[in-house]
């Protein structure tokens, strides 16, 4: 009997998410960071006078600042080597038919149109820095319902834009912060009113096809009293030999008695730098539901925050993390218990495998006024093997002792045990291994619409190849 070799596969066949359009554009800046290049990208988009001025003073502020010293080595990030907007040959379309053929095409290959078709109130589509195709369903326009790319709102919603662009995640922030201040193109403005509710689901669709390039993408999301909205946030890139960095930035208000649900599955090709920003607030009874899956990217850096600002506020966080060789996802999330009564769980999963490293970040504080809070933390990480990493590393600041407060963190192997019983079933090695994986991530699929628990399940399996052979 011939005998098997476990062999490790560094760069798996990722299908459709690999595939590469020729690189065509309308213009792009010169790769680098100067003041004439802010000011050549605001030029182009027609911005008015105190968005310029917002974005030469973050530049600045990039300038001044150092990376995190806790951070992961992103020293191969070279920002003089990265283009910051790419502007595909084309201008924002509101039917589909009007966009160019190879960028549909990529689209539909992700299953995009479809998606909208079947199931989407509302969607928009962002390749490289643009937002080419926005729609959203005549009877959400009748309700008042804006759902448009940050552009537009920019031109028609000023005020609003105004009144709450990166108030959540100021330029002062961190480093990439400011770098997003400075460069940021495309995304999404959601404006809900009050007591409307949202019973099927809005979706943004990030795709970057430029080589070397960075997509800086700006979500805005406004719920106001009593209403309800689910947003979908999908992303994906081809893979180059060059590195790629995605510095998005998402703010989510979310007001008093209203509810958010954010879900992502984040699949970046493995030479990807993703440190992007996610910040909620949440007023008096009011919910953030985050659920969030990161898969792909060379390094992460990705720590969605809930600040909860009115009493008996909640956030809920679901989020699994997969890992491989060459990665290290650096992800959590951060909550801020910021008024009486409030409750937050958060239930993050981790999965690595050949040398991949998973790093769960947490931050829960208690602020002195908000008593009576619960907070329930779950982080389980699981290793496929003897030669990955897994580590937690959490921060709990409780400032007053009125607190319901539970943490656990579990590590562990996958069990040879498990795989053996399940072999003796007559399942195959692969097989057994893959069910034991989707059986651990389950609790985050359930969260997701159909069809994005299809693709996550189809994410690991895409995974999982190659660990045995």
């Amino acid at each position: 009997m011939e005998k098997r070799n476990k062999t490790y596969i560094e760069d798996l066949d990722r299908g459709v998410y690999d595939i590469k359009n020729e690189f065509n554009y309308d213009y792009k800046s010169q790769s680098g960071l100067t003041e004439d290049i802010i000011r050549e990208i605001s030029a182009k988009k027609n911005e008015p006078e105190w968005m310029l001025n917002y974005r030469l003073e973050s530049l600045k502020i990039y300038h001044k600042l150092d990376v995190p010293t806790w951070a992961p080595d992103i020293s191969d990030l070279d920002i003089e080597n990265i283009v910051t907007y790419v502007k595909p040959k084309t201008n924002l379309n509101s039917s589909w038919e009007d966009v160019p053929q190879e960028i549909k095409d990529t689209f539909e290959r992700l299953g995009i149109p479809e998606a909208e078709r079947k199931s989407l109130a509302g969607v928009g589509a962002q390749y490289d820095s643009e937002v080419v195709y926005h729609s959203i369903k005549e009877e959400l326009v009748k309700q008042g319902v804006v759902y448009t790319d940050i552009e537009t709102a920019l031109r028609e919603y000023e005020d609003i834009v105004k009144e709450y662009f990166m108030k959540l995640i100021p330029n002062t922030d961190h480093k990439f912060a400011a770098l997003h201040g400075a460069v940021w193109s495309g995304g999404s403005f959601v404006y809900v009113p009050e007591g409307v509710k949202l019973d099927i689901p809005l979706q943004s669709y990030f795709r970057l096809n430029a080589p070397g390039a960075g997509q800086f993408e700006h979500t805005l999301i406004i719920v106001e009293k009593n209403a309800y909205c689910h947003f979908i946030e999908g992303c994906s890139a081809p893979k180059y030999s060059v590195n790629n960095l995605h510095a998005g930035a998402v703010e989510l208000y979310v007001k008093e008695g209203a509810t958010l649900r954010y879900s992502t599955i984040e699949n970046w090709s493995k030479n990807m730098y993703n440190l992007n920003t996610k910040r909620s607030v949440v007023d008096k009874d009011g919910t953030i539901e985050w659920v969030s899956g990161s898969f792909g990217s060379k390094v992460s850096m990705l720590y969605p925050m809930s600040i909860l600002r009115g009493e008996r506020a909640r956030a809920e966080f679901t989020g699994v993390t997969f890992a491989g060789k060459g990665q290290l996802l650096d992800t959590g999330s951060k909550v801020v218990h910021a008024a009486p009564y409030t409750t937050s769980t958060v239930n993050s999963k981790s999965i690595s495998k050949s040398g991949g490293q998973a790093i769960y970040r947490g931050l829960l504080r208690v602020a002195p006024n908000a008593y009576g809070s619960k907070s329930t933390v779950t982080c389980e990480s699981l290793m496929l093997d003897n030669i990955s990493r897994s580590d937690t590393i959490p921060v709990i600041d409780i400032q007053n002792d009125d607190v319901d407060l539970g943490h656990e963190a579990k590590i562990g192997r996958i069990s040879e045990e498990a795989i053996f019983y399940l072999m003796t079933r007559g399942i195959s090695e692969e097989e057994a291994k893959a069910m034991i994986v989707r059986g651990f991530v389950e609790p985050i699929s359930k969260e997701l619409p159909l069809e994005y628990a299809v693709e996550m399940n189809n994410l690991i399996t895409l995974e999982l190849e190659g660990t045995i052979g």
